[in-house]
């Protein structure tokens, strides 16, 4: 295992509208990040899986592969007319989506990204969450394959001109998903079709292994799946999800939990004891166990081992997300969308919470890759204000936040968790930093208490109506004015009691 000082470096990049940036990483020498890269202009900016690539989309047409070794540009493709683009997970390969009108016009370009050749060309009339990326590789780039109508066709990922190596024929197949590593496996969805029930079948990847699948599991209630594979492909989790729900118990609709292993031991639902849609579902690094967050609000959350048997309960809360440490030892559950932003951290080996936090308005979430530091953010689109940047530490105490006008995207550059020491060593490294931290901070706090003001609770909203009620109360009571009266209340008060006086000096001359 890496020894500490061994332990590659964190990065965070960051987008704003005029470009992204790179960060350092923690800890923070000074309390505040350096620049590692400075501003690049781009339209859009990604990762490849692995962390050793770098796409940058331009404005102009131009996309730039950058190594992210040393963040330099290592390659420059000019694409005219591109929608959209994407890198495989070890960064190989670059494939573009170009507007196109006709299916003379091959749209869909593999490029290699070491050469700039372009390998292999196809048609696609449109593009949309489930038919992109186009051709979808395995964690390891060991399988390549794409989605036709009613077949899934293979490549050879050395040799991508020789074209399609094999097909497996699957009638209806509306989605499918490659298994992450090793992809040996894959998992595609047939939707319902003339009383027929919808599928999620596994097949293995090998061209004289496809004759049956390995696993199936048909259900009714069903127009989308996601499909959720474990790391080391034994383990498919489905979350079919329906439009309407019969019950008429959610707006949005119904959703079921399903597991399937490659097999053959476990074809069902999973056991939730709760009613209610699921919110969200991941596996754990190890591929040995998954989280759940389901259920009608307040939500529970359980982790189940690889035999679908539940091992330890989350207890319940305002949350739908569910955020599983890289180095497996804790998580993070929490409420973000329409719900308030509240966190909990809990260490699964020892089975206990460590702590409980809030982050508003977040957007995206993910655990640092050494698995110390927890990343929330708040971006635009989705939200045009209070945008930044929050870091916690693995048991919910805040490390370093950041506004911006507008952010559009924070993200840790990937790197595997392999990397990096014992999760517990990796704690104690920064331990005493941490508490020199909450001192400094603590000292600081209270020598600045005596110069702030007293913060005065804001007067409760009353209408005019109600003001004028009030001030015609006081004056029947025989009550001072208050400051809240209006200022025709006070002109009429003065009216009247001028009147009163009139009348009282009138009387006193005619009684002389």
């Amino acid at each position: 295992m890496a020894s500490e000082d061994a332990s590659p470096s964190l990065d965070i990049l960051v987008r704003e509208p005029e470009g992204f940036f790179v960060w350092n990483g923690p800890p923070f020498s000074n309390g505040q990040p350096t620049v590692k890269l400075e501003r690049v202009p781009c339209t859009n900016v990604r990762f490849s899986g692995d962390g050793s690539r770098l796409m940058v989309m331009k404005s102009d047409s131009v996309i730039s592969i950058y190594d992210c070794g040393n963040f330099k540009e290592i390659r420059s493709f000019q694409v005219p007319d591109v929608a959209a683009a994407d890198l495989s997970p070890c960064g190989t390969y670059l494939q573009t989506f170009q507007k196109s009108s006709t299916p003379q016009e091959k749209n869909v370009i593999l490029w290699e990204t070491e050469t700039g050749e372009a390998v292999y060309q196809l048609f696609q009339k449109n593009m949309t969450k489930t038919t992109w990326p186009s051709i979808r590789f395995s964690s390891d780039e060991a399988v390549a394959c794409r989605m036709a109508t009613n077949e899934i066709q293979f490549f050879d990922t050395t040799d991508f001109p020789k074209g399609i190596l094999y097909r497996l024929r699957v009638p209806g197949v509306a989605a499918f998903e490659v298994s992450k590593a090793p992809g040996s496996h894959v998992a595609v969805f047939v939707p319902e079709s003339k009383g027929s029930p919808a599928s999620v079948q596994i097949y293995a990847c090998g061209k004289d292994l496809q004759s049956q699948p390995l696993a199936r599991r048909s259900f009714f209630r069903c127009s989308t799946v996601q499909l959720n594979w474990n790391l080391g492909s034994t383990g498919l989790l489905a979350v079919a999800q329906s439009d309407v729900d019969k019950t008429n118990q959610s707006y949005y609709g119904e959703s079921k939990l399903n597991y399937l292993t490659t097999d053959g031991t476990h074809e069902g639902l999973v056991p939730l004891r709760k009613e209610g849609p699921v919110h969200d579902v991941q596996w754990s690094y190890s591929g040995s166990e998954f989280a759940v967050v389901y259920g009608f609000m307040p939500a529970s959350a359980t982790i189940f081992n690889k035999k679908c048997r539940p091992i330890l309960e989350l207890g319940s809360g305002p949350y739908n997300t569910v955020r599983w440490n890289p180095k497996g030892k804790f998580l993070c559950l929490a409420g973000f969308g329409n719900l308030p932003g509240d966190m909990a951290f809990w260490d699964y080996v020892d089975g206990k919470q460590l702590g409980t936090t809030r982050a508003e308005c977040s957007v995206t979430s993910e655990w640092s890759p050494d698995g110390r530091y927890f990343m929330t953010a708040t971006t635009a689109p989705r939200l045009q204000i209070d945008n930044g940047i929050k870091i916690f530490h693995h048991n919910g105490s805040l490390f370093f936040k950041k506004m911006f006008d507008k952010l559009f995207q924070a993200e840790w550059k990937p790197v595997s968790p392999d990397k990096f020491g014992d999760i517990s060593e990796l704690i104690k490294s920064v331990g005493s930093l941490k508490v020199a931290e909450t001192k400094s901070q603590g000292s600081a706090s209270r020598k600045a208490a005596p110069s702030n003001p007293t913060a005065t609770k804001p007067a409760a909203y009353r209408p005019p109506h109600a003001k004028q009620a009030a001030a015609i109360q006081a004056e029947l009571l025989g009550e001072s004015p208050t400051p809240e009266m209006s200022k025709n209340a006070l002109r009429n008060k003065k009216k009247r009691e001028k009147q009163k006086e009139k009348k009282a000096a009138e009387a006193a001359a005619e009684g002389i």
